[in-house]
């Protein structure tokens, strides 16, 4: 990647990122931290959807991204095709010390590739691993998991920004090099089909027993 862009071409995509996964696994606080360079270490509770931008180049692109945090709670979960549809990619979020929202994972695979087929980026993405001696899921189970359903495996801490801003510049590349490869992938709205929903509540909840982003 050519993060300054210079002696490449000029071309522009307008790319649509969703975040899946079980609540409180750190999807709000990957956003955050990769768009605002912020972390809450309250509970952060989307509800619905909500969504934030960023203008970055890579690979000598100039992508317009526009990232969707989808709620995690499962009565919000009926809402999913509403957020992710025209999506250009994903990132199927769970927490390392959390061997259940690895399972919830796995069901937004088959349930993204029943819906979007193979044109979507798919990336597993293993949070919180700031918390490994808690660890539930091991790396090596995930990768696994991840190249047999044909995503790409990385890991992440929010908290302590390990990870982040790799894992979103991994994603625009492959997305990147999808749209050169075929055309019919590039410029739809970042915005189609999200509903245009961009509220995030903050919730101070006890932390014991909770872990957190």
């Amino acid at each position: 990647m050519d993060p300054s862009g210079a002696g490449t071409s000029n071309d522009e995509f307008k790319f649509k990122v969703v975040l899946l996964g079980e609540g409180a696994v750190g999807k709000s606080s990957l956003m955050l931290r990769y768009v605002q360079g912020n972390f809450n270490p309250r509970h952060i509770s989307t509800i619905q959807a909500s969504f934030l931008s960023k203008q970055l180049v890579v690979d000598g692109a100039d992508i317009d991204l526009s990232i969707w945090d989808t709620a995690g709670q499962e009565k919000y979960h009926a809402l999913g095709p509403i957020y992710y549809r025209g999506s250009h990619g994903a990132l199927l979020v769970y927490d390392v010390t959390d061997a259940k929202s690895f399972d919830k994972v796995k069901m937004w695979v088959k349930e993204l590739r029943r819906a979007l087929g193979d044109d979507v980026v798919l990336f597993i993405v293993g949070n919180k691993v700031d918390l490994a001696d808690s660890r539930t899921v091991e790396t090596e189970m995930a990768t696994q998991f991840a190249t047999s359903v044909g995503a790409t495996y990385e890991e992440t801490s929010a908290k302590e920004n390990i990870g982040v801003e790799n894992l979103f510049e991994l994603m625009c590349s492959a997305m990147v090099s999808r749209a050169r490869a075929g055309p019919s992938n590039r410029g739809p709205s970042p915005n189609g089909g999200g509903g245009g929903t961009r509220r995030i509540r903050i919730v101070d909840e006890p932390t014991t027993g909770r872990k957190c982003c």
